[in-house]
């Protein structure tokens, strides 16, 4: 079994039985994609709902505990020192997804009272009851998937709202990312699937950063090895990229509302990496021409422009470097 939460300060008794709470809300469907304190305490209270301090078999249906009765079970059983002035935090954070997903019932509100109302009650749905009395045993497997055939899962049911508003990218190697919508992120997108196989010789991306998680893929050891700088600051391109082959580091603006790779930018990068192993490629993409030449007296010489409505030809800010005549084909 996994353990969720690592860095718990808690018995070994305790943690046990918090992991055992997580990996059954995993199973029906629990997104569990939240800080360790915070599966902390979603593991508790659901415990305290359930009536369980140590074995399945003890959980309850009708306990309709009210919040500061969860609270007051959980600073007995789980060592916690809750505070319960926070029964709100009952409603609002610990148990909402259990909630939503029809785990957990509410019970005994007053009528006309507040969402807040400390009297609200907690109890188990029977068929989830049912289900957890059985875990740890050799009906668990078989409950489970007719549980999960007749309920549908609320990660799934919020992955696909989450997917309305995502671009799926493939990296050169083949991994699949997500990046939030955006006219921004239609360019990343390009990029990585049109510019990087037609000019990146070979590349592996080794940065991207999303406009709403900068930290979205990131290599590290990797760009530590070529001696990058330091990964948390402000100043990374929008893609990063490296083509073994050639020893080249791809450095790559996407415009859509910021700048382009100018003197002052390219300057910038170029002292940050003045102890890179790797050759520099600066690299400014526009979705358009027309957008390219809003931006086009501040592009740095030495420099290339790709375009992703033209994605078959590039733009050389490079002077005698690539003068030359061309050959009929």
């Amino acid at each position: 079994m996994k353990n969720y939460i690592p860095k718990s300060k808690k018995s070994k008794a305790v943690q046990v039985i918090l992991n055992e709470a997580l990996d059954i809300l995993k199973s029906v469907g629990i997104p569990i994609n939240k800080t360790e304190r915070a599966l902390e305490k979603m593991a508790v209270c659901f415990l305290a709902v359930a009536g369980v301090t140590d074995n399945w078999k003890e959980a309850k249906e009708k306990t309709n505990l009210k919040s500061r009765a969860i609270i007051t079970f959980v600073n007995a059983h789980f060592e916690e020192n809750i505070s319960s002035g926070s029964y709100d935090d009952i409603r609002r954070k610990d148990l909402k997804l259990l909630v939503l997903a029809d785990l957990i019932e509410n019970s005994g509100v007053n009528k006309g009272s507040a969402t807040n109302d400390p009297t609200r009650g907690y109890a188990l749905q029977l068929d989830f009851k049912n289900l957890i009395v059985t875990y740890k045993t050799d009906e668990w497997n078989n409950a489970l998937e007719a549980f999960n055939k007749n309920k549908p899962s609320l990660s799934a049911i919020l992955e696909r709202k989450r997917n309305i508003d995502i671009i799926p990218v493939k990296l050169p190697s083949g991994k699949p990312i997500e990046l939030s919508l955006g006219e921004h992120n239609v360019l990343q997108k390009a990029i990585i699937e049109q510019f990087l196989p037609r000019f990146g010789s070979d590349c592996v991306v080794l940065y991207i950063g999303d406009t709403s998680n900068k930290s979205l893929h990131i290599e590290t050891e990797e760009l530590e090895k070529l001696e990058f700088f330091e990964l948390s600051h402000d100043e990374l391109p929008d893609i990063i990229a490296y083509s073994k082959k050639n020893n080249w580091l791809y450095l790559i603006e996407a415009v859509h509302s910021s700048g382009p790779m100018s003197e002052t930018r390219v300057l910038e990068l170029k002292k940050m990496l003045k102890n890179c192993k790797a050759e520099l490629i600066f690299v400014t993409s526009f979705l358009t021409r027309l957008e390219f030449r809003k931006w086009m007296l501040d592009v740095a010489w030495e420099t290339e422009v790709w375009i992703a409505d033209n994605p078959d030809h590039l733009v050389h800010f490079n002077g005698h470097k690539f003068l030359g005549a061309y050959k009929s084909e």
